[in-house]
């Protein structure tokens, strides 16, 4: 176990490069703030980590991440407030997974104290970075991947913490038209879909490329036993709305537990909207949507919050999804998450870290 016992210390740069970022035309993931915090496993501990200026690092090609995939990471946001404050969304929840991606990739625990104060120290750092424009906000990546030099299978005795930011804006994507995949598989019960580890993205690049090659956005992807059940849309959870209900599919081992799924499936009982979590057919999706029971489907992840869909592509068939209005369930449930981000609704769940700067 590691405890950070001093302030982390921080060696700035010489000269931001701020300046240099058009913060009116924020690509996702286009621009890295000026800071990184770096952190070593060696000699079977984590080292008090140390902030210094992004840049490159020096790898050997005989890095067993490279090789075996021992690689995981987080997704998450810090945006102002509107009372000036900073607000880093539901750490103590992304630590919890980042632990359970760890422990089974085979990689060491990081501490809750020594996640939470390395965020924090980071961002109260780079704080300049944060957008203020309407909807946009910090988004922070932390990763952790062996580090190690050798060629032999096994697991790493040598591991890297790091943890960078970039500045995006809102997120508006058109409604996604998807394709539900009755070929490929994501991942299989048992294995690595709950984790958030490198490979299982690597993995879903190709089906996608089809899929967006016949003129689709994402693919809905559905269990590699059968096709017959829903698991997820692209790399976000999938929730829809049955008959006044929100529908979701239960978590298994093949499903990654969302941070912004727990936060939905929450607000929507504060809201009074009965909820299920179960198996959901593709049969049930197409007979939904074919009688109109179905009357809102949407993703939901870090990056969009809620992602509209318009289309679900079933065994050669377009269905189409009602536009969502503003009194829609997604609506509603966006907006109310928006206003305890910003500090507009009281945070009864004790989501938001707070870094007061004002």
């Amino acid at each position: 176990m590691t405890t950070i016992t001093t302030t982390i210390p921080v060696q700035r740069v010489a000269k931001s490069r701020i300046q240099e970022t058009d913060f009116n035309n924020l690509e996702f993931g286009k621009y890295i703030a000026d800071h990184m915090l770096v952190s070593d496993f060696k000699d079977g501990k984590w080292h008090e980590p140390t902030i210094v200026p992004f840049a490159d690092i020096s790898v050997s090609p005989a890095m067993l991440s490279l090789h075996y995939g021992q690689s995981i990471f987080e997704g998450m946001k810090a945006f102002w407030m509107a009372d000036g404050n900073i607000n880093i969304f539901r750490p103590h929840k992304h630590s919890a997974r980042l632990n359970r991606s760890l422990d089974r990739m085979c990689m060491p625990i990081i501490t809750e104290e020594m996640f939470i104060q390395s965020l924090h120290a980071l961002v109260e750092t780079d704080k300049e970075w944060i957008p203020k424009s309407e909807g946009s906000s910090l988004y922070i990546r932390p990763l952790v991947f062996a580090f190690e030099a050798r060629l032999g299978v096994k697991v790493a005795d040598h591991f890297k913490f790091i943890i960078m930011n970039s500045p995006v804006a809102a997120y508006q994507p058109k409604p996604y038209r998807l394709k539900v995949e009755t070929k490929f598989t994501r991942t299989a019960e048992g294995g690595t879909g709950f984790a958030k580890c490198a490979g299982n993205y690597g993995g879903a690049f190709y089906p996608t490329q089809i899929a967006r090659e016949e003129g689709f956005d994402q693919v809905l992807w559905t269990d590699h036993k059968e096709h017959k059940y829903i698991d997820e849309v692209g790399m976000m959870n999938v929730m829809f709305v049955i008959n006044g209900k929100l529908v979701t599919p239960q978590l298994t081992s093949a499903i990654l537990e969302g941070v912004t799924r727990d936060t939905i499936l929450t607000l929507a009982k504060d809201m009074g909207v009965q909820i299920e979590e179960r198996r959901v057919s593709v049969e049930e999706i197409e007979k939904g949507l074919k009688s109109g029971e179905i009357t809102e489907a949407f993703g939901a992840g870090t990056a969009a919050v809620v992602a509209p869909i318009a289309v679900i592509h079933i065994n050669g068939y377009d269905h189409q999804i009602p536009v969502a209005g503003a009194d829609s369930f997604q609506s509603k449930v966006k907006a109310k998450l928006h206003n305890i981000r910003m500090g507009l609704e009281p945070d009864i769940h004790g989501w938001n870290h707070i870094i007061r700067v004002k």
